[in-house]
């Protein structure tokens, strides 16, 4: 059996809004194994974004277990938390987030950089990256000369160039069209399974959904298998 690089064991978050509890999520359970691609449904509101925070643990749960990459965060403080982040996940979101003053290759080397890697390896790993999204013409371009698919390639990029355990994706084709959604999807999931990084990607597009290994519903507040 593959590796676990995420389980989230009874998670619940709970909100209060004028004094009222509101239960978002009420015991989710969910475990992602290395290499595998695990899509996340649920209307606008169901808590697919609270539930991929907690995941990538930029939100605290009220209660529960999050275990990533073998190593149990759930009473981790703040500095423990962020080193984490930095060693074992990734993220794209469905805005690319890119650093405008900063090129392509300077972006997607950011995480290396950040994890004291010398300027020269780190350029030449996301420099080989870009590369192999077809972005070996835009290493030095600005995010704003880019188009949104290429865009979202160095975000991408940027997220997996660190070899992490997993990856959370947020509607990571959501402001793109048809075609080049489809064309950034199948470079993710290729990098994705190639790399042997585990994967939670939440959308609202059913035809990528159905390509992923597996499909899971937050339906009020607990996950139920497609």
């Amino acid at each position: 059996m593959s590796e676990a690089v995420l389980v989230l064991d009874n998670v619940q978050r709970t909100f209060s809004q004028g004094g009222v509890n509101v239960d978002v999520l009420r015991g989710v359970d969910l475990t992602v194994s290395r290499g595998e691609i695990v899509a996340l449904l649920g209307p606008s509101g169901s808590g697919k974004s609270t539930l991929l925070h907690i995941a990538g643990l930029l939100e605290q749960p009220s209660s529960g277990r999050i275990v990533i990459g073998g190593q149990d965060c759930s009473s981790m403080n703040d500095a423990e938390r962020t080193l984490v982040r930095r060693e074992r996940l990734g993220f794209v979101y469905q805005y690319h987030h890119l650093l405008p003053e900063f090129s392509a290759l300077e972006n997607a080397a950011m995480p290396l950089r950040v994890r004291g890697q010398g300027a020269g390896a780190a350029a030449q790993t996301a420099g080989d990256l870009l590369k192999h999204l077809g972005l070996g013409h835009r290493l030095d371009h600005r995010p704003a000369r880019l188009s949104g698919g290429e865009q979202q390639r160095v975000a991408i990029a940027r997220a997996v160039v660190g070899k992490p355990d997993l990856l959370l994706a947020d509607e990571p084709t959501g402001n793109l069209d048809e075609k080049t959604a489809e064309i950034v999807f199948g470079e993710m999931t290729s990098l994705v399974r190639n790399s042997g990084i585990g994967a939670l990607i939440a959308t609202h597009n059913l035809d990528l959904a159905r390509r992923m290994d597996r499909v899971v519903t937050l339906h009020e507040g607990k996950l139920q298998a497609a």
